[in-house]
């Protein structure tokens, strides 16, 4: 398994429930083959340049270990969510 860490940023007028419980099935699609070993919660921050009209994001920084071939399925999921302006997953080194 590889040590991964992913940003995402969810749209900022989200209820604070609604944006828990999709982060909870993201948490979820990532356990399905790994372990989800830390999330630290940004808050919202403004944006460096607005995306869709979009002047603020919601931040969330997730730490976590997968198979290499499981990431292209998780990104594919976030790609697929309407609530998740962007998103970026990288191997971190061991």
């Amino acid at each position: 398994m590889n040590n991964y860490e992913a940003v995402l940023i969810f749209k900022a007028d989200m209820q604070d429930a609604d944006r828990t419980a999709l982060l909870e099935r993201f948490k979820t699609i990532i356990s399905e083959n790994g372990e989800v070993t830390d999330v630290d919660d940004w808050g919202k921050r403004r944006l460096a340049y607005e995306i869709n009209d979009l002047k603020e994001g919601y931040y969330y920084i997730v730490n976590f270990k997968s198979q290499p071939d499981h990431i292209s399925e998780f990104e594919r999921r976030l790609r697929l969510s309407d609530f998740i302006i962007r998103y970026m997953v990288i191997r971190k080194e061991d």
